[in-house]
């Protein structure tokens, strides 16, 4: 825990977090999350059977063990995002949400201004409010704003494994949002896309199709691991200057002694 990942004063010793939806079966899915190291893991309201009247993901994922993110995946409206986040607190999931308003159902692009509007709701009634969004400053800014305890903007599209398609998009958040950790949520579909989103200064990367759509989902999961961490330290080092022209790497003159 010496570099943890803190959101609302809630520290996390790793800056991986990672979904639960694709997997083959709740095995699988299992084994993925103890390969990635994630203490904290996304649950789809939505998508779950919060009941337990039969065999549900919820039965693979030991509480005290991994901190369970409720999601409202699946929405299109900030009323349906609301009611699903109040429906996740009131069976005992958590009071914290990850918010996700759909906006397109073709690109699964959020809806900011429902997120907003969502956001503003749900930190009223107590919520921690983790909230997925585009790449834009100025919603991401009122989003702050409005009391989000971390702001996610996307990479690319959820689920289309493109990796980091807003690069310069994303360092002008990070120069511009520094009162909340921002976490890339989307697009990650292999180690070096975590990598780089870790070295671009983003605080953590959250994932599912990029490991559970893999073909070694649980291999790919300890991937992504290693590869946020790694990107981490190589923010934290500080790369060296880009230059145009070579230099040697050992001195030209030669030495007399």
């Amino acid at each position: 825990m010496s570099d943890p990942l803190v959101i609302a004063g809630r520290a996390f010793r790793s800056r991986l977090i990672v979904g639960t939806g694709k997997y083959r079966s709740f095995q699988e899915n299992a084994r993925a999350l103890e390969a990635s190291g994630a203490d904290m893991v996304t649950v789809a309201v939505r998508r779950v059977n919060l009941d337990r009247s039969k065999e549900s993901l919820l039965d693979y994922i030991d509480p005290s063990k991994y901190f369970l993110l409720p999601n409202t995946a699946g929405c299109y409206t900030a009323d349906e995002t609301i009611r699903t986040a109040r429906l996740a607190r009131e069976v005992g999931l958590s009071d914290w949400v990850k918010l996700e308003v759909i906006g397109d159902q073709a690109t699964l692009f959020p809806d900011v201004q429902a997120t907003l509007e969502a956001t503003r709701v749900l930190v009223k009634e107590g919520f921690t409010v983790l909230a997925y969004t585009s790449d834009d400053i100025v919603f991401a800014k009122r989003l702050v704003d409005a009391g989000a305890s971390a702001v996610m903007p996307l990479g690319a599209p959820i689920g289309s494994g493109l990796g980091i398609q807003n690069a310069a998009n994303l360092r002008i958040l990070r120069e511009m949002i520094t009162g909340v950790p921002l976490i890339v949520d989307a697009g990650v579909g292999t180690a070096s896309d975590a990598a780089i989103a870790m070295e671009l200064g983003y605080d953590a990367v959250l994932m599912n199709t990029g490991i559970a759509a893999a073909q070694e989902p649980v291999l790919m999961a300890e991937a992504m691991k290693n590869a946020v961490l790694a990107g981490r330290q190589a923010y934290l080092a500080g790369r060296m200057p880009r230059k145009l022209y070579a230099t040697a790497s050992s001195p030209a003159e030669r030495v007399v002694r």
